[in-house]
């Protein structure tokens, strides 16, 4: 492969961090300024995440068998911009809703394709650096896109952040138009590596019952249970202090995804380099133990002093797990030629999760406070780190 195609791709991932999650955590606050209530905003939210859940496992098989793996990545960058953009013209219950579904439909299919490219360009020897680089462009991508988006929605409104999702878009589809599709190994991105025996591909059904893929899917899904709402809940409890605010909700969101983006940055290009040595299971164990921290420091503390430390620690765990958990599936899947199928059995796990995660904590929040609910949301999280660690030791479920 040549360096322009893995520039472009890192490219390719600084300009998609701001179009894959759509408004991020600015749904939230765009919606609370327009009187909408946690529990409705929860449920746009839940919606779109069950829709992208659905779409997840495709998206894994379509990576996997398609040789136009940069069109699925075009494709998505437009249909989200377009569904994002309704969401702007009109705020609707049910614009909001087929907004948020066919946006994440559309990001389902870009996650497994962006790994599935990498893939394809590095083999899985050089898979782990390659996204440590992806990594740290990507988070680097969301921390200069929640400046100017805090800065713009300060200063224009909450309107100028469509507008800079819509030009991130249009330089991520010329970022993916740079790489060269002939060096993409079509083979080798499905988990088959050059000259090497293959064996048949596993059926789907036996990808289910591998007892590590589904030991990773468990624990994951119960952290992003746990971890999705987390972030969102943080902005709408400053938008619904309203005129008691001491800082401008735009700002505030802003403001927490910049100090957690500018930590993943280094804590990715860290990990990328040393988890082959330490092992994907210990670096994965290290991102669930740093949640429940989080979640205790968000019950306990409201002032915003206190969004600093637990987004520093969402930096390190994020950064952490953008790396490992790709890896940890690369290898743990490699020879089966599903390896993005894998990928995508994790990233519908991930997104049950992820999905469930802010109808249920904006109900707790609604119906009790935002300290229950970050109560909660730790309890989940410490069950996740349990469960990891008492299947650490199983044979079943160890990488070699």
């Amino acid at each position: 492969m040549s360096q322009r195609s893995l520039f472009a791709l890192c490219l390719m991932s600084f300009f998609l961090a701001d179009v894959r999650d759509g408004l991020g955590p600015f749904l939230g606050i765009f919606l609370t300024e327009r009187h909408w209530r946690p529990d409705e905003i929860g449920l746009v939210m839940t919606c779109g995440g069950i829709a992208g859940l659905l779409a997840t496992l495709p998206a894994g098989i379509a990576a996997d068998a398609t040789r136009h793996k940069k069109m699925i990545v075009l494709l998505g960058c437009l249909v989200i911009t377009v569904a994002t953009l309704l969401l702007w013209y009109s705020n609707q219950t049910w614009t909001a809703m087929v907004s948020q579904i066919v946006a994440g439909i559309a990001a389902a299919f870009i996650g497994p394709t962006v790994a599935g490219i990498t893939l394809g360009l590095t083999g899985q020897r050089g898979f782990n650096h390659q996204m440590g680089r992806n990594e740290a462009f990507n988070h680097g991508g969301n921390t200069i896109a929640a400046l100017l988006a805090g800065f713009s929605a300060w200063y224009w409104g909450m309107g100028a952040v469509f507008i800079l999702m819509t030009v991130m878009a249009v330089f991520a589809a010329f970022a993916t138009l740079a790489i060269r599709g002939n060096e993409i190994d079509n083979d080798v991105a499905r988990g088959y590596e050059q000259h090497e025996e293959r064996q048949p591909a596993l059926s789907l059904s036996m990808l289910m019952r591998k007892p590590a893929l589904m030991t990773a899917g468990v624990t994951l899904l119960l952290f992003h249970l746990a971890n999705a709402a987390l972030l969102p809940m943080l902005s709408m409890r400053v938008a619904s202090a309203g005129g008691q605010a001491t800082v401008s909700p735009g700002l505030y969101a802003a403001a927490t995804v910049v100090i957690s983006q500018l930590v993943m940055i280094p804590v990715a290009l860290w990990v990328s380099k040393r988890v082959e040595t330490h092992g994907y299971r210990l670096f994965i164990m290290v991102a669930l133990v740093i949640l429940p921290l989080r979640a205790v420091i968000a019950a306990g503390f409201a002032g915003p002093i206190f969004v600093i430390p637990v987004q520093v620690l969402d930096g390190i765990a994020a950064g952490i797990l953008g790396v490992a958990v790709p890896g940890y599936i690369v290898s743990l899947m490699r020879g089966t030629g599903h390896v993005n199928a894998g990928q995508s059995v994790i990233m519908l796990m991930q997104g049950a999760g992820a999905a469930l995660s802010p109808a249920m904590t904006g109900m707790i929040a609604a119906r009790y406070s935002y300290s229950t609910a970050f109560a909660v949301l730790g309890a989940i999280a410490l069950a996740a780190l349990i469960l990891w660690w008492r299947t650490g030791s199983s044979p079943a479920t160890r990488l070699a």
